[in-house]
């Protein structure tokens, strides 16, 4: 099978300060499943599970790269995934198609969707906010707020250091090549900008050990957002498919 993009479907300009970001995906996608194995069976799987357990309706898995998440994917939920990179898209229709999950695919820029406001009951966001620079942490936070519904539920999985001695120096050897093969940083402390952001925190928690904990936070009453045009809001298509 292979995958590959509606010729019909808009495509979503990327801004210029992004283009490393993008052009690291491109590359790394080939090997990113590879390269995460081991994390993925040792930690991820159980905690991708937690992220979406109680959530219903219309759901967001922003940043979601080449589709790890859904296996995870409430029944009955309705599920759009986004992402910046074609090629990790590319990958998530592979597994879309092998798992038979209903999900649409978009290539677009967390820091600017198309999506109108409040379209969302909930977001779910896994190992975004460590790539994202901390110029663009309020941005993208404030950007899913305005697409979440008042009530909704925003879910963030991140990193952060550990306060073992042992486990802190490790993750310190690890720094270099985590930022030089993914753009990321363990210590982006994406909850900070939460009220920046109008958004309220309701939970923040370890899931495992002192290094990865899950921010759970909401839109909060009476704040400003950016109304976008329907005509610009083709979420349940997909635009990618595979044959």
């Amino acid at each position: 099978m292979r995958a590959r993009k509606h010729a019909s479907q808009e495509r979503v300009q990327r801004p210029d300060g992004r283009r490393g970001e993008f052009a690291r995906y491109q590359h790394v996608a080939p090997l990113y499943d590879l390269l995460d194995l081991p994390f993925e069976y040792g930690r991820y799987r159980a905690l991708r599970r937690r992220m979406f357990e109680g959530l219903s309706g219309a759901i967001l898995d922003a940043g979601v790269g080449t589709g790890r998440n859904m296996p995870f994917y409430p029944t009955g939920a309705t599920v759009v995934g986004i992402d910046l990179s074609p090629a990790m898209l590319v990958r998530a229709a592979r597994r879309r198609e092998r798992l038979g999950t209903e999900v649409g695919l978009l290539e677009m820029d967390v820091l600017r969707t198309t999506f109108p406001d409040d379209t969302f009951d909930a977001v779910v966001a896994s190992f975004l906010f460590c790539v994202l620079e901390p110029d663009r942490q309020a941005p993208a936070l404030t950007e899913l707020g305005r697409i979440c519904k008042p009530g909704g539920q925003i879910r963030i999985l991140e990193y952060a250091y550990s306060q073992d001695p042992l486990r802190r120096f490790i993750m310190r050897l690890w720094t270099p090549w985590v930022r030089r093969v993914y753009g990321a940083a363990f210590d982006r402390d994406t909850e900070r900008y939460l009220p920046e952001a109008g958004l309220e925190t309701l939970e923040t928690r370890f899931l495992y050990k002192d290094i990865i904990k899950l921010i759970v936070a909401r839109p909060a009453r009476g704040r400003r957002k950016r109304v976008v045009p329907s005509s610009h809001a083709a979420y349940a298509p997909a635009a990618y498919t595979s044959r």
